[in-house]
């Protein structure tokens, strides 16, 4: 008897009984309690004690952030989940049509295979969302600890790890459909998710072209949500091979084509995500939503910068794994390509370490040029990065005003409940619900 609901909405509710089917996610489900538990209690007392919980403290706390404090932290337990469990749920989800064959009863029906795999994503993703519930119960206790919560940077937070669910979603549906087996899928997975860890560390190493590789991989996309940086081009670098991922799917779900056929139509998606990436460097917008402004100057610094509207170029003697070039290109020149029109930066070192080049000449030197002028410092700081900025362009620094303060958040309360809930509460009702629905379905 035919359906009377729509083709694509019976389809998703399809989806979300073999979903509810997978074991795999039930065992998503119950980790991610204790997983974010774990991340969230030790936040929560660091932060307890730093800010002067079983002693004194005298304002130490008046700088902190729960955007670093305790979001950073909490959400990575996300983050691990997404790099290793996540894959399996996907894999299990896009390769189980395949195993058991219903996925040629499907073909049989006049629905383009981009609505198949649209569904399948669709429901991965609230699957996901629905398995990142507790860290929405870390945040209801942290504000019942009498937290402060500023919604803009956790938003971001939570944008980005949305956005690395999507690209393992991405990531392990392709290898699911390519491969013939799940376990040869989950190797693949596994694979590039390593090799992104390898070009992390080839790249803090060697920068260069290793660098610009290194800035759109999950693990440099979400820490820079994490810090509470909305990066246009990370966006639409994470988009874009999100989409990839999803047509390479599409493309092997299809019966009864030629592998030949495949592999070009794959090349092809592959190569149209690659120009895309190539194109991203020039999509400079970017949103610094933390509360504290982490990412950027003060208000009056940005002011007096986008005057000088001429652009700079810096030339640093540092090797790539000098803890100096590590803080120039974080406390200042990352905050100035998102003031200045142009910044263009040259590192030059004849080592990687730097280690034996400190009794060289000029290594240390950072130099400046604006205009035609040039001038040289050695301070990595963000002030002095503007020290030298303000004086080549002859520019009176401005002073500081009361909203470029940011006092903080102390909070000297320890994680009260939060391991009942975690540890307890979370994953028993995981296990009782997994319980339910499988007896409902046999």
């Amino acid at each position: 008897m035919r359906s009377r609901r729509p083709p694509f909405v019976w389809l998703v509710a399809k989806e979300w009984r073999e979903l509810l089917a997978s074991r795999a996610w039930w065992v998503l489900l119950v980790l991610m309690g204790p997983l974010v538990g774990v991340s969230f209690i030790s936040a929560v007392r660091t932060y307890a004690e730093l800010s002067g919980y079983g002693g004194r403290a005298e304002g130490v706390g008046e700088a902190f952030s729960p955007l670093v404090g305790v979001w950073a932290p909490t959400f990575s337990a996300g983050e691990l989940a997404a790099a290793f469990l996540l894959p399996f749920v996907a894999i299990r989800v896009v390769a189980g049509d395949r195993q058991s064959g219903a996925l040629k009863l499907e073909l049989q029906q006049p629905m383009p295979v981009r609505w198949r795999v649209a569904a399948k994503t669709l429901v991965l993703m609230a699957g996901w969302l629905v398995a990142s519930l507790p860290t929405l119960a870390a945040v209801a206790l942290w504000r019942s600890y009498g937290g402060s919560v500023y919604p803009p940077e956790l938003a971001a937070v939570l944008l980005g790890h949305v956005l690395n669910a999507g690209l393992t979603i991405a990531l392990a549906s392709a290898a699911a459909a390519v491969t013939d087996h799940p376990a040869t899928a989950a190797i693949v997975t596994l694979g590039v998710t390593v090799g992104t860890w390898i070009v992390n560390f080839v790249a803090a190493v060697h920068g260069g072209v290793w660098e610009w590789l290194a800035g759109y991989t999950p693990t440099a996309m979400v820490a820079a949500f994490q810090h509470g940086l909305v990066r246009l081009d990370v966006l639409v670098a994470a988009l874009l091979l999100t989409a990839a991922g999803l047509v390479v799917t599409a493309v092997w779900t299809r019966l009864g084509v030629r592998a030949g056929r495949k592999v070009g139509e794959s090349c092809a998606a592959a190569a149209l995500a690659v120009a895309g990436l190539a194109v991203c460097p020039w999509l400079s917008a970017s949103w610094d939503v933390s509360e504290n402004r982490m990412n950027s100057f003060r208000l009056s610094d940005e002011q007096a910068l986008r005057a000088i509207g001429t652009p700079l170029r810096v030339e640093a003697h540092l090797a790539a794994e000098d803890p100096r070039r590590v803080d120039l290109e974080r406390q200042g020149l990352a905050k100035l390509r998102r003031v200045l029109p142009r910044v263009d930066v040259t590192y030059i070192a004849a080592t990687s370490t730097g280690l034996f080049e400190q009794t060289s000449e000029h290594y240390g030197e950072v130099w400046y040029e604006l205009a035609g002028q040039r001038v040289m410092s050695r301070a990595t700081t963000a002030d002095g990065v503007l020290a030298a900025i303000y004086g080549l362009a002859g520019v009176d620094p401005p002073g500081e005003g009361a909203d470029d303060i940011y006092r903080g958040h102390p909070l000297a309360a320890p994680p009260r409940g939060a391991a009942a809930v975690f540890y307890g509460i979370w994953p028993a009702a995981a296990v009782a619900a997994g319980v339910w629905v499988q007896r409902r379905q046999a």
